[in-house]
């Protein structure tokens, strides 16, 4: 019997799937009590000699999920910072070297980290209505959990780029185009879509997706280990600046920022 540490990350079993829901309305935003409880799920997912697959998606109709709960930030707290970076990365990389095939149904809105969770996953389901982004440098803040690293691996320099620097928010006709999304299906669908696959990929002998599966990531592995954690360096760095708070603050605050560039 599986089971979730938390309310607000949902999960039951159908078959050989894990099925997961982010549920924190109203945005499905990631905290300090539902990053551990997604590590530890995991864990416990891989222990699970009858589970082959993993679908994650979210509560709701609007949101897959906004990301972190920007209140923590407002303070301006480093200490506060690097524990959420810790927990976001502990949580993000332990779905990310899950065993099995790990599926997003994006239903909504995915932003910030709830784009960096879905990044996390092996293949992203993604719903015609959805939007993707990582704003977080509108905020002053910068993406602290595979954001930088994935985003640029699966969609290329340039796209990442757009996304991450210039804020673009994107559709999911764009993320398909660009490599972000496998599949676009109607809205509503795309947990019954990510169902599928995930009954398709059980399948397959679980030992040898596993083993597929860790030498699809080999390569990347070697790259990418710096780079996440140099991410949660500079997320922490971001702290001792003015534009941070302002950033944090001002968004808030529904107001727009007023950037010091220090």
């Amino acid at each position: 019997m599986i089971s979730s540490n938390s309310p607000k990350l949902l999960v039951e079993q159908r078959g050989n799937t894990a099925l997961v829901t982010i549920n924190n309305p109203a945005a499905n935003t990631w905290d300090t009590e539902s990053l551990p409880a997604l590590r530890d799920l995991i864990a416990d997912l891989n222990a699970q000699s009858d589970i082959y697959a993993l679908v994650l998606t979210g509560a709701g109709e609007k949101f897959f999920s906004a990301g972190a709960d920007l209140k923590l930030f407002a303070d301006g707290d480093p200490e506060t910072a690097g524990s959420m970076g810790r927990l976001f990365g502990e949580a993000f990389e332990a779905l990310a070297d899950f065993r099995g095939v790990s599926i997003a149904a994006v239903n909504g809105f995915a932003m910030g980290g709830g784009l960096e969770v879905a990044l996390a996953c092996d293949i992203r389901v993604v719903e015609s209505q959805a939007k993707l982004a990582l704003p977080e440098a509108r905020v002053g803040l910068l993406p602290c959990a595979g954001g930088t690293q994935r985003l640029a691996q699966l969609v290329g320099e340039g796209w990442a780029k757009r996304m991450i620097l210039c804020n673009e928010r994107i559709n999911a006709a764009t993320a398909e185009r660009i490599g972000l999304a496998e599949e676009v299906v109607e809205t509503g669908t795309a947990l019954e879509h990510a169902l599928a696959l995930a009954s398709q990929a059980a399948q397959q002998s679980p030992s040898a997706v596993a083993r597929c599966k860790r030498l699809i990531h080999s390569a990347r592995d070697k790259a990418i280990g710096d780079g996440l954690a140099a991410e949660r360096d500079l997320f922490v760095e971001l702290f001792s600046t003015q534009d941070q708070r302002e950033g944090v603050n001002a968004f808030l605050e529904k107001r727009e920022p007023e950037w010091k560039n220090a």
